[in-house]
């Protein structure tokens, strides 16, 4: 299972603010006369998590999220992004945490570990800034997030910080995440998203276009029906050996019918482009396992028919995909080849152990 894509902390440079400097004459800094951000609903409710220092030392902390707020692309017009960033929204998130354990705490830095998520389980990009002319007089930080946390933590003190999150134009909010190792993934609902089709996200079960490639990588268009998708259990699994961490994992059955509307023939391994993304930000590629000759998992058949879909046939294929507890799917993705392109739905999990 791959982690939010949003949570590596992706540094930007703060460019020289009003121009250059002429040595011992500061430039102007930028206008403070930013666009207030605006505030959306959070449900900002304390909840103990953990966070894991550079020393692999784990240090308790209670987290509230207390503010997302979403802002105007003009409040980066003094930082060099890069392109994939350029015209997205800057979303601002503040949050409090307090150590509840019992030793002190250096350098906290539980932020990385958020994360703000879209309705279709895109992690929004976690930026950081830092300023690249020192003889500026104004900080090129946004206003939202100027200000810093405490660098040591004493048992029972707070202190608060905040973080840049970037969204594409027409992304909402969903969720503000945490993900930690022995709490999993903590979730905080954000007011406001819109379900349904927004955002590029299809309804549940929505016939749609694809396309993937042949054996000789040659395109081959593709009419994808989602059908489905199903809670499993672990014991559907114990005739196959997972790790430890694997056992930790909820697994989930995805079922998609694929009609071949192209001109070449195609293996039945679409699945291999289906993703499924949750709540919290995270992507489940699909879980190979080695099976050779065996029955393979009853509950999720590779392929039916198992042979050659050739040009206007049809074929259903399902695929296993393991997510943490307490972070339900929210989305299927194909994931097209050739030339293709990613196809998103919304996803309705059916069952549960």
């Amino acid at each position: 299972m791959a982690g939010a894509a949003g949570v590596g902390v992706f540094m930007l440079l703060a460019v020289g603010c009003g121009g250059a400097a002429t040595p011992g004459k500061a430039s102007p800094g930028p206008s403070e006369a930013v666009r207030p951000a605006k505030p959306l609903p959070l449900k900002s409710a304390p909840r103990q998590a953990s966070w894991t220092d550079s020393d692999d030392a784990v240090h308790q902390l209670r987290l509230t999220p207390t503010r997302l707020a979403r802002g105007a692309d003009s409040d980066l017009r003094h930082v060099q992004l890069d392109d994939d960033l350029k015209g997205q929204v800057p979303y601002y998130l503040t949050f409090s945490y307090t150590n509840t354990g019992k030793g002190t705490v250096d350098r906290p830095d539980p932020a990385r570990n958020f994360s703000v998520n879209g309705a279709d389980g895109q992690a929004a990009q976690q930026v950081s800034l830092f300023q690249s002319n020192p003889m500026a007089t104004s900080s090129g930080v946004p206003p939202e997030c100027r200000g810093g946390s405490k660098d040591t933590l004493a048992p029972g003190d707070s202190t608060a910080d905040c973080v840049i999150f970037m969204l594409p134009k027409g992304a909402q909010p969903a969720t503000v995440s945490y993900k930690d190792d022995d709490s999993g993934t903590l979730l905080w609902q954000v007011g406001g998203a819109k379900g349904g089709a927004s955002g590029g996200v299809l309804p549940v079960g929505k016939p749609a276009d694809g396309v993937t490639a042949d054996s000789s990588r040659r395109s081959v268009a593709l009419r994808i029906t989602p059908k489905g998708v199903r809670t499993g259990s672990l014991a559907d699994l114990s005739r196959f050996d997972l790790d430890a961490d694997k056992k930790k994992l909820v697994p989930y059955y995805v079922t998609m019918q694929y009609r071949n509307t192209g001109s070449h023939d195609l293996l039945p391994s679409m699945n291999n482009g289906v993703m499924l993304r949750s709540a919290g930000g995270q992507e489940a590629k699909k879980l190979i396992l080695i099976d050779i000759g065996g029955p393979g998992v009853s509950q999720c058949p590779e392929s039916v028919p198992h042979e050659m879909v050739k040009p206007g046939a049809t074929v259903t294929e399902c695929s296993t995909h393991l997510m943490e507890k307490g972070d339900p799917p929210v989305a299927v993705v194909f994931q097209g080849e050739g030339e293709g392109r990613s196809v998103t739905w919304r996803a309705k999990p059916e069952g549960g152990e």
